[in-house]
């Protein structure tokens, strides 16, 4: 073998290694705090490196379908990934994570768990959630709203007419570089209320330490189930990410940021 033979072999042959080594995750974006700091610590126990996106899972599997190079998808729902999966881009999807909603509150709104409905209900609230479809947190909050119409007939015609579709959508502002997009739109006083995942709830008061949480009482509460999937062709990597974000060490980081897992 030539010298010119043998060296573009190795060139090769590096290449196919480094780009197998890096493994692109794309998530939801409740999970940036948590997921991130478990792709640091997967990338400090096997040496592989992780490209992080996070974006609503909706518009995420859409990006997906329309080619964009994700290898693990970790989605708000297990909607999401299943359809990915019966369509033949991905594998089977596990659950592994829980979630449920909370009110994310002005100071002076006046309201706690056992007033939270007539306060959704009452005309003069402006209540705000992300948006249905492209981002999983408003699929919810639209559940809880038929889970209302049930104690209150009627409720869910008054909340899906004046629910605010603030965030989750490609064409919702979005906050600027480093800010929680939460904390930007309370802080800005663009609604009342906020229903939104209780992990980014407390984010959120993080950012904004004004504002008030208010946990959804259990007959509304909605409970969000994470399911995580391997697209075809990913290489290796991608399955050892897949196992350590459900492992014992990706579960530990989970339940500190206040998740919940299967």
């Amino acid at each position: 073998m030539n010298l010119l033979r043998f060296l573009t072999l190795t060139i090769l042959f590096l290449s196919a290694v480094t780009v197998a080594d890096e493994v692109s995750l794309y998530a939801a974006g409740s999970l940036k705090a948590a997921l991130s700091e478990v792709a640091l610590d997967f990338e400090k126990a096997t040496g592989h490196r992780v490209k992080t996106t996070f974006a609503p899972s909706g518009l995420l599997r859409q990006r997906i379908e329309q080619g964009e190079p994700a290898q693990v998808f970790a989605s708000a729902n297990t909607k999401h990934p299943t359809k990915l999966h019966m369509d033949g881009h991905a594998g089977p999807v596990a659950m592994f994570a829980r979630n449920k909603l909370c009110a994310i509150v002005q100071t002076d709104t006046s309201v706690d768990e056992a007033s939270l409905l007539d306060v959704l209900l009452d005309p003069n609230t402006r209540v705000g959630t992300s948006t249905p479809k492209a981002d999983p947190s408003g699929d919810y909050a639209w559940a809880l709203f038929r889970k209302a119409d049930k104690i209150k007939p009627g409720a869910f015609k008054v909340l899906d007419a004046k629910a605010l579709k603030l965030t989750g959508d490609r064409h919702t502002p979005k906050a600027p570089k480093g800010r929680n997009q939460y904390g930007w739109v309370m802080e800005g006083r663009k609604a009342d209320l906020f229903l939104t995942y209780c992990t980014n709830a407390v984010l959120t008061k993080k950012e904004v330490p004004e504002l008030k949480i208010v946990t959804v009482p259990d007959a509304l509460s909605v409970s969000a189930k994470y399911g995580i999937t391997v697209l075809k062709g990913a290489p290796s990597a991608a399955r050892q990410l897949k196992a350590y974000i459900l492992s014992t060490d990706g579960k530990r980081v989970l339940v500190r940021y206040g998740f919940g897992t299967p």
